[in-house]
């Protein structure tokens, strides 16, 4: 029983030999300062310098001769330019001389509907309203195909797409009013461009009076 008390004490001392852990320890040095009361400092040698005074100014005359003013100084008057009240005449303007210019107002016709269609250059000799819907929707067509290149970014980054594009031919026949709709402004941009080169046209009709018209037509972008 002695031995195996002994034994365990022995190994318990072991384990806790082996366990023990010391750690280093940070020194601390203390500067001391000692502050001196007694502070001389020897102040500089300053020497005052003397400016002499200014001169006095010169003394007046002692006798003063008063010269007649005998040139005579002709005064420029200067008019004014502002009208006087008085200058005023009231004209009387009588309604009877009063022109009234009368305003047009822009009429927009559909292109369905309307009762003469914009003739596209090259339709001229189309018969009738139908002829010439046809005639020009084929010339638009033909001109799309040939005014048509693909913008070269679109084409780098495989961009495709339909761009929806409204457009109005004027009373005077010309092409504004453009408006797109489209999944890439590369594209937009190029059939932006495409419907502004379209050539001047005759103006549609309604009733004998030449009427702006609309137009829509989706422009395909596919890469083959």
């Amino acid at each position: 029983m002695y031995f195996v008390i002994g034994l365990t004490i022995v190994l318990f001392l072991t384990w806790r030999a082996l366990e023990y852990k010391t750690y280093p320890k940070d020194e601390v040095v203390l500067d001391l300062v000692q502050a001196v009361d007694d502070l001389k400092e020897d102040a500089p040698v300053t020497e005052m310098i003397k400016t002499p005074p200014p001169p006095p100014p010169p003394a007046a005359p002692e006798v003063i001769e008063v010269v007649e003013d005998t040139e005579e100084i002709e005064e420029t008057i200067i008019e004014s330019t502002e009208t006087s009240q008085d200058a005023v005449v009231d004209e009387v303007i009588e309604v009877d001389d009063v022109e009234v210019g009368e305003e047009e107002e822009e009429i927009t016709v559909p292109f369905a509907i309307i009762e003469n269609v914009p003739v596209f250059p090259g339709c001229e000799s189309a018969k009738n309203n139908e002829e010439r819907k046809l005639c020009f929707q084929e010339k638009i067509q033909e001109h799309i195909i040939k005014e048509f290149t693909y913008p070269p970014a679109a084409l780098e980054l495989g961009i495709q797409g339909r761009v929806f594009i409204q457009f109005v031919i004027d009373s005077k026949g010309n092409i504004g009013s453009i408006r797109m709709r489209g999944p890439d402004k590369n594209l937009e941009k190029e059939a932006h461009r495409i419907v502004a080169s379209l050539p001047r046209m005759t103006p549609g009709s309604q009733r004998g009076k030449a009427v702006s018209v609309p137009y829509s037509i989706p422009i395909n972008f596919i890469i083959q």
